[in-house]
C-alpha cells in the first residue's frame, strides 16, 4: 500500500509540474518535437511506473499518433488497471480509430469492472462529440 501511495504521489507531482511548467510543443520546430516524442518513448519503456504513467499521459496530451501502438499494448496487457485506464484516456484524446476500437472492446472484455466503466465513459464521450460521419470513419 505504501508503494502504491508513493507511486501516486510521484505521478501527481510529475503531472502537476507538467501543467505548471509546460512548454508549448506546438511552437517547437520539427526536430525538437521528435526529440520530445523520443524522450517520451524512452520513459514509457522504463521500469519506473510513475515515469511510465506520466509519459502515457503526455502522449494523450500531445495527441501523438506515433504512440497508438504502444498505448494499445498497455491497454491490452498491463497488469495494473490504473495504467490500462491511463492508456485508454490517452487513446481517447488521440482519437485514432484503432484506439477508439480498442476502448470499445475493453468495455466488454477487460477483466476489471473499473476499467470497463471508465472505457465506457470515454467511448460515450467520443460518440457524443462526433457526427455520424466521423463515427463511421473512426470505427471502420
Amino acid at each position: 500500500m505504501k508503494r502504491l501511495a508513493t507511486l501516486f504521489a510521484f505521478s501527481l507531482i510529475f503531472l502537476s509540474s507538467q501543467i505548471l511548467f509546460s512548454q508549448e510543443i506546438a511552437n517547437l520546430d520539427e526536430p525538437a518535437k521528435e526529440i520530445c516524442i523520443k524522450t517520451l518513448f524512452e520513459g514509457i519503456n522504463s521500469s519506473n511506473q510513475g515515469l511510465q504513467a506520466g509519459c502515457a499521459y503526455m502522449f494523450g496530451e500531445l495527441c501523438c499518433d506515433q504512440a497508438v501502438i504502444t498505448l494499445l499494448g498497455i491497454l491490452h496487457s498491463n497488469p495494473k488497471e490504473e495504467m490500462r485506464i491511463l492508456a485508454a484516456l490517452s487513446l481517447y484524446k488521440i482519437g485514432d480509430s484503432r484506439g477508439i476500437f480498442a476502448i470499445k472492446q475493453a468495455i466488454k472484455f477487460d477483466e476489471s469492472e473499473r476499467v470497463s466503466k471508465l472505457c465506457e465513459g470515454f467511448y460515450k464521450s467520443f460518440i457524443n462529440g462526433k457526427s455520424e460521419v466521423d463515427i463511421e470513419v473512426a470505427l471502420n
